[in-house]
């Protein structure tokens, strides 16, 4: 029985979004199954001292320039938010309230809040947002908006982050594939040819 594959994400990343958008189909090609873990890069960012790449002179505006490349590449549709980056503690909570009895569904729910930020420009930071996307996949909204305060969902969180930066996770995505860490949209292809044969 060959290991699942870790994809580290935030929802507020759009090289995330990317990834999201191809991880299943790659996994699946190599006989592979994914676990998916969102993060909160801004408490990952508290360790490592980074910041967010659209705000450091220079590199931002080649970001910018490079997002809406890479999506043309991909083939996705992609258009940058008005309220970019944003805080995704709700996006997180309501995911992993979902995640341990139903990944199919998680994974889903991820893939349609990537949409609604990174392709309709909804504010996901809002926890009524995150609530009306996944109700469109038929979830029930008062329990979602119960699990966004759950402790014991904050308290997950807290501990998904921290055991993401004790494996060594800085940014998104990023995929441990048997112990092997990949960083970036753009090491896929990396990714495949390692199930292929690592080397």
């Amino acid at each position: 029985m060959t290991a699942a594959i870790d994809f580290y994400f935030d929802f507020s990343s759009p090289y995330g979004y990317f990834a999201a958008e191809q991880i299943e189909a790659l996994a699946a090609r190599h006989g592979r199954s994914t676990v998916w873990r969102p993060i909160l890069l801004g408490a990952v960012f508290k360790t490592t001292g980074q910041q967010p790449l659209v705000t450091i002179p220079l590199k931002g505006r080649y970001a910018e320039h490079d997002l809406a490349r890479s999506a043309r590449g991909y083939g996705l549709p992609f258009h940058k938010p008005t309220r970019f980056p944003v805080a995704t503690t709700a996006a997180c909570r309501v995911f992993y309230s979902l995640t341990d009895h139903d990944p199919a569904a998680a994974k889903a729910l991820a893939i349609a809040l990537y949409r609604a930020y990174f392709v309709e420009d909804r504010d996901i930071s809002d926890p009524a947002v995150v609530v009306a996307v996944a109700t469109t996949l038929g979830h029930d909204a008062a329990a979602l908006t119960t699990a966004i305060e759950d402790p014991a969902l904050k308290d997950r969180l807290r501990r998904e982050v921290d055991a993401a930066v004790a494996r060594g996770v800085f940014g998104s995505p990023y995929l441990i594939v048997d112990g092997e860490p990949f960083w970036g949209a753009d090491r896929l292809d990396q990714v495949a040819r390692w199930l292929e044969r690592p080397w």
